[in-house]
């Protein structure tokens, strides 16, 4: 769980974080960046405290995986369309959550499975459901707009 919760967090500030050329990036991270993702383009590096974030393209879809100081792969998130989620997750949106539009979906891979976020909202008020492992949606958080 916390790794789950590590995890949101850092995709949470893809747009936050300080950027690092890749020159600063240590020699393991970029070792084991290369051995994993060959075909990226694109790369742009940045950081955090205690992880490195490349965000690339591959196969025309944009990517982002996160790393350790060590080298280690922590994770590995992208953005998909609601189309691109399971069967069960897409008809429980479209069934259950009908008056809300999506703003947001991401699909993260790590040590712990796979998951899906996605932000719902209406006029008045945001919503970010979770699902582990094709699981039913269950509510990350919820807040009233201002």
């Amino acid at each position: 769980m916390k790794k789950l919760l590590l995890v949101l967090g850092l995709v949470a500030t893809m747009g936050v974080c300080s950027a690092y050329p890749s020159e600063r990036v240590s020699q393991k991270v970029l070792a084991s960046f290369k051995t994993e993702f060959t075909n990226a383009q694109n790369v742009e590096w940045e950081t955090g405290n205690n992880y490195f974030r490349a965000a690339f393209t591959m196969n025309e879809q944009r990517i982002f995986a996160f790393y350790n100081v060590e080298g280690e792969l922590l994770s590995v998130a992208r953005y998909i369309s609601s189309v691109q989620l399971p069967v069960n997750l897409f008809a429980d949106l479209k069934n259950n959550y009908s008056k809300y539009w999506i703003s947001d979906l991401f699909e993260v891979s790590n040590s712990e499975g796979l998951h899906y976020y996605v932000t719902l909202e209406t006029a008045d008020t945001k919503l970010v459901m979770h699902s582990g492992n094709g699981g039913s949606w269950s509510t990350y958080s919820k807040n009233k707009k201002i």
